[in-house]
């Protein structure tokens, strides 16, 4: 689970990825959007965060899953496998993950009372 809370940003990239790795091919952006029934920014934004985590790779043929070692790759494997059987506890898991992130984001804009500024 740890693994998976950190990486991946949105259930929309675990997703993505999972369609990368079923089908080894370079996929265009238009094929993967059709294949999530997501929108263009959802699955620009979910192969941005893939390709910086080591997961996939992205050039003009199209993304392909490309982890960076074969340790990644089993990981993925299991992932897949823990999706299948547990959909809801990974998709809590990666929500958690990123909640947290955003709710310290957050936090830090809000003002603090009986300050002395």
């Amino acid at each position: 689970m740890r693994f998976i809370a950190a990486s991946f940003p949105s259930v929309w990239a675990l997703e993505l990825l999972l369609v990368l790795r079923r089908e080894r091919r370079p996929w265009s952006q238009a094929e993967l959007v059709a294949a999530l029934r997501a929108s263009e920014l959802v699955v620009s934004r979910a192969l941005d965060a893939l390709v910086a985590a080591g997961l996939a790779s992205l050039d003009k043929e199209g993304a392909v899953y490309l982890p960076v070692n074969e340790e990644v790759d089993t990981c993925i494997g299991r992932t897949e496998e823990l999706y299948r059987a547990r959909p809801n506890a990974v998709r809590r898991a990666i929500i958690a993950a990123n909640t947290g992130s955003a709710t310290a984001f957050a936090d830090a804009f809000k003002l603090r009372r009986g300050r002395d500024d």
